[in-house]
């Protein structure tokens, strides 16, 4: 190259450089920055897309798979749905319409599955494997395992010689860090189990937790409990307003926590929905670990909505509490509009999307009016005054039985919302078989100059604890010290709570430059299980605030 071609080259890189830093501090101005009051400036960044206008059924649960596939059910006592199972199949109850899809991400199709017994409002969790393993639902499904591995012609499997103990029927599942499910609750069920059922270890039986009877009232407003997997190893449980340290292995509970301020209920059905906000390790000391809460209604609201369809405005607070300091307090925000069944997804940002739900009402049967149309971006480290960003609506009411999460290019999958006992296509709040994405500010082309590619994981995309390994990259514009990578845990989301939804951002010890744009991370792997329960994550690298796109890996 000559003199006269470099020094074009270097005015032609210093420009780019220039224009792309003025666009992301124009970009952290709009996005970041925020009122709290309902008067909130809406965010021009950040676009949806419709993915499909029908799926044939309504997605009232989602998982994530690790080969990029969402595996998408509703439940047989629907009836038919507007899907077929294909020629040939054996049709449950004389009914050949599917009611569950496995929907590609990549190529942007589906194809129907079979579900033998009823679904409705189960939960689930990914094992060690990546293989979904599914519990309960309702009548003949309430004390059911059903699995599903990930792979091109897979489709359902029931259990035969293994049950839940009790019939789970919006109870709530948490991966623990030996590899065992815990499911804990349900509709006039205090209790939990273990998943999988081994004589060995004690699970072949069902364990008493007063705490779920504690907090049940008139309304129920416990059921689906929040689960939050801290990195002691001890589970933190949320129902209605009070949460508790619980040490499952000795079966006892260790802290009883202030109860979150306020008339506010925000479990089912009143449904608000929780997070564990990211984990950010280091060789210093432990993690700070805390929960937040946003969301769901006022007490008295369910029967309102159910017995008089009168439709209580929603609560407009989060809780934040720190659980791991000697004396935790739960400090109240407030959102821009108040919302009953909102979706919390967690950003590779580590910011907090809140999407979906309602203004009025509860979760439950034409229980809740007004739709939300309008995410909220909830800005973890920003400034409590600002906290919230109201970002671009969607057209489509995603309210009772609505979902969403995160997928692997950083976008958010939107679905489902069926608030009628069949499917209902009129009226002013149909059932919708349709799949969207939210696509946030970050995936603007704007700051391709500052988003990495993950070219390798030199590990073979295995992660191991307590040891370093090397993530190589591709990146136009370097930032010194604007770089980590995060895993991500793909949740199971229904109802307005994703389960095992976790964020873990791991220590770079270094960062080494091995030619013009491309960089080597070296990386410390998560501390221990508790910390990141062994299985597939999404590993993301994020520069100055802007993620690549994912690569999954398997934490072992």
């Amino acid at each position: 190259m000559t003199f006269k071609n470099r020094s074009l080259f270097t005015i032609f890189f210093c420009l780019s450089f220039l224009f792309s830093f003025l666009e992301l501090t124009k970009a952290k101005r709009s996005v970041f920055v925020a009122q709290t009051s309902p008067s909130s400036d809406i965010v021009s960044g950040g676009y949806w897309q419709l993915l499909q206008s029908s799926v044939g059924i309504s997605a009232m649960h989602v998982q994530l798979l690790p080969n990029n596939k969402v595996i998408i059910f509703d439940r047989i006592g629907f009836g038919p749905s507007n899907i077929s199972l294909p020629s040939g199949s054996y049709c449950p109850n004389d009914d050949c319409t599917a009611h569950s899809v496995i929907y590609d991400v990549v190529s942007n199709t589906f194809r129907p599955l079979h579900i033998l017994t009823d679904t409705w409002c189960s939960s689930g969790s990914l094992d060690s494997d990546g293989n979904l393993i599914q519990t309960g639902g309702f009548n003949d499904g309430d004390r059911l395992i059903r699995t599903y591995t990930p792979c091109d012609a897979c489709d359902w499997y029931e259990l035969k010689d293994s049950h839940l103990i009790d019939r789970r029927w919006y109870a709530t599942n948490q991966i623990l860090p030996d590899g065992r499910i815990i499911i804990v609750g349900g509709r006039r069920v205090f209790t939990y189990e273990f998943y999988p059922k081994d004589d060995y270890l004690n699970n072949n039986r069902s364990f008493y937790l007063r705490f779920l009877v504690e907090t049940r009232d008139p309304e129920e407003n416990n059921l689906y409990p929040f689960l939050h997997l801290l990195p002691d190893g001890n589970l933190f449980i949320f129902a209605n307003r009070r949460s508790i340290l619980f040490d499952y292995n000795k079966k006892i509970v260790l802290k009883q926590f202030p109860p979150i301020p306020g008339d506010d209920k925000r479990s089912y059905p009143s449904s608000g929905s929780s997070v564990l906000l990211p984990l950010r390790l280091s060789r210093t000391g432990p993690p700070v670990v805390e929960v937040l809460v946003c969301g769901g209604a006022p007490a008295g609201a369910f029967l309102k909505a159910e017995k008089m369809k009168v439709f209580v405005e929603a609560s407009w607070t989060c809780g934040r509490m720190r659980v791991n300091d000697p004396n935790p307090q739960w400090v109240m925000e407030f959102m821009p509009m108040p919302r009953v069944m909102p979706d919390m997804v967690l950003l590779p940002t580590g910011d907090v999307i809140i999407i979906n739900g309602a203004t009025n009402g509860t979760a439950g049967w034409e229980d809740a009016v007004n739709p939300v149309f309008n995410p909220v971006l909830y800005s973890v480290n920003g400034d409590p005054a600002r906290r919230f960003t109201v970002l671009s609506p969607s057209k489509i009411p995603r309210m009772y039985h609505s979902v969403a999460l995160l997928l692997p290019d950083g976008r958010i999958f939107v679905g489902g919302s069926n608030p009628h006992t069949k499917y209902v296509f009129t009226g002013i709040y149909p059932t919708d078989l349709s799949l969207e994405a939210y696509n946030p500010y970050y995936l603007d082309p704007k700051f391709n100059s500052l988003r990495p590619s993950v070219l390798s994981v030199d590990s073979s995309d295995t992660v191991s604890y307590g040891r370093i390994f090397v993530v190589s990259i591709s990146l136009s514009l370097f930032k010194e010290g604007a770089a980590y990578v995060a895993l991500i845990a793909p949740p199971f989301t229904t109802h307005a709570t994703g389960m095992n939804q976790r964020m873990v951002v791991l220590n770079t010890a270094s960062v080494v430059q091995v030619s013009m744009f491309n960089y080597s991370l070296v990386v410390d792997g998560p501390t221990n299980v508790n910390v990141a329960p062994p299985g597939y994550y999404m590993l993301f690298v994020v520069h100055s605030g802007i993620p690549s796109q994912a690569v999954w890996v398997k934490l072992i």
